[in-house]
């Protein structure tokens, strides 16, 4: 049996970063780098860097549940918001 067609939840091909752009947008409208982001980030208690940012930005690391609600609370802005929905 072929099993090649069937959707695995690691395929990076079935898997889509939404929140990745929108970050980015949001983090260039109020003036900062990834690494300040980042900083922010940790200080809300996640261990990250300017790197994870960079790969979450790019659609390339995915964001649980959970870490979505703390860049939306570092950021000042909805969750929603994080997904083009304002």
């Amino acid at each position: 049996m072929d099993t090649s067609s069937f959707f695995h939840p690691y395929n990076h091909l079935t898997m889509n970063n939404v929140v990745g752009k929108y970050i980015k947008e949001i983090r260039e409208q109020q003036g900062l780098t990834q690494e300040q982001l980042a900083i922010r980030i940790e200080m809300a208690g996640w261990q990250v860097d300017r790197f994870v940012v960079s790969k979450i930005e790019r659609g390339d690391r995915q964001v649980s549940d959970m870490e979505t609600q703390l860049i939306a609370k570092v950021l000042k802005v909805s969750v929603a918001k994080l997904f083009g929905e304002e």
